[in-house]
């Protein structure tokens, strides 16, 4: 062949651009097919964390169940202040081992775990609506501390210590084990409201004594109320030998008596409670608030009627009793409830006294 002749044309050219060679028979059937989704990998995934928190909390709501007073009551403090730390920190650890996650996760998702557990104790009638609402901020607050400790040790410390993690959820059982966080001190408190009524003390008097037929619209603006406390139906009055008696109805089969032995007609009458042992029939309010239980008590209430030219001044005190572990935050809510049924039964009084004088 001629030096000068061009070289044959190769139909299968090398380097960057070629084909690549052929595959093995039956490969390229496997190269089709997709790897298949697990359930894991789905949607589901994202709501582990907030399952694996909501469980342990469960967990350890079923353990603590006990009667109140008793080791095992759910209104102990190691379980109030620990069980909420421990699903949020749960809830951050599961979380972080998918990938990592900001600050702001780290605070509010132990939120939605804090909410499921409380919805399960809920479905298996461990918790009532009343005190589910009551301590839910609480919860979420802890469950935040929680969250942002865990976030903190995984994220900047390295420490992702399984065994270590899931041991915060047998921290509480220890403790109380070992007889801490028992305690219940009491709180005696008190609240203090008045409202002017444009009708005369007499008239004011008779509301006082006697109020029948109470439409649940008339009273039911009280936060206690809205959170499932069982409206009052009617309180009437009657005297004998020992002084007033006023017996109380409420919904769902509540009653109770007022009793006074100090009191002047038109100017003032103090009450006291009393309880019979089916004043509060089973399931009409939650244990860990029902009126003279261990938690809390209505130890007095006290209505004065001061003249105020032709109207008069209807002034309420209620003293009541808190005795829990953790009354830095029972003791202020009670005073929030308590101030806000009292501004209520005030205007109660009010507009049925102005209605009968006018």
């Amino acid at each position: 062949m001629n030096e000068h002749d061009p070289q044959p044309h190769d139909p299968k050219p090398h380097g960057p651009l070629s084909e690549p060679p052929p595959l093995p028979p039956g490969a390229h059937q496997h190269a089709a097919k997709a790897p298949a989704k697990r359930w894991f990998d789905g949607p589901l995934i994202a709501l582990t964390p907030f399952l694996g928190g909501a469980l342990i909390g469960l967990v350890l709501r079923l353990v603590f169940n006990g009667d109140p007073g008793s080791a095992w009551a759910p209104m102990l403090t190691v379980f109030i202040l620990l069980a909420p730390i421990a699903i949020g920190a749960i809830t951050v650890y599961l979380a972080e081992r998918q990938q990592a996650r900001r600050l702001r996760y780290h605070f509010f998702a132990p939120w939605l775990s804090v909410t499921l557990c409380m919805a399960g104790t809920m479905l298996f009638v461990l918790e009532g609506a009343i005190c589910v609402v009551l301590i839910w901020p609480l919860f979420a607050v802890l469950g935040s501390i929680g969250g942002m400790l865990m976030g903190a040790l995984c994220r900047w410390a390295g420490w992702s210590k399984t065994p270590t993690v899931y041991s915060l959820a047998i921290l509480p059982l220890l403790l109380t084990s070992l007889g801490i966080g028992h305690d219940e001190p009491q709180r005696l408190e008190r609240t203090e409201r008045s409202v002017l009524i444009h009708a005369a003390p007499d008239a004011v008097w008779r509301q006082l004594l006697d109020a029948d037929h109470i439409r649940a619209e008339e009273v039911d603006r009280a936060w206690m109320y809205r959170i499932g406390v069982p409206t009052p139906l009617a309180g009437l009055t009657h005297e004998d030998a020992a002084g007033l008696t006023r017996e109380v109805r409420m919904g769902k089969g509540i009653h109770f008596r007022q009793r006074s032995a100090d009191w002047q007609p038109g100017r003032y009458v103090q009450w006291q409670y009393q309880f019979a042992p089916d004043s509060v029939p089973p399931g009409a309010l939650d244990d860990h608030v029902e009126i003279g239980g261990r938690y809390f008590d209505l130890t007095g209430t006290r209505y004065t009627l001061t003249p105020r030219g032709a109207d008069t001044e209807l002034s309420i005190r209620m003293d009541y009793r808190v005795s829990t572990g953790f009354n830095w935050y029972a003791a202020p809510l009670a005073r929030w409830l308590i101030g806000d049924f009292s501004d209520t039964i005030l205007q109660f009084y009010r507009h049925r006294a102005e209605a009968a004088a006018g």
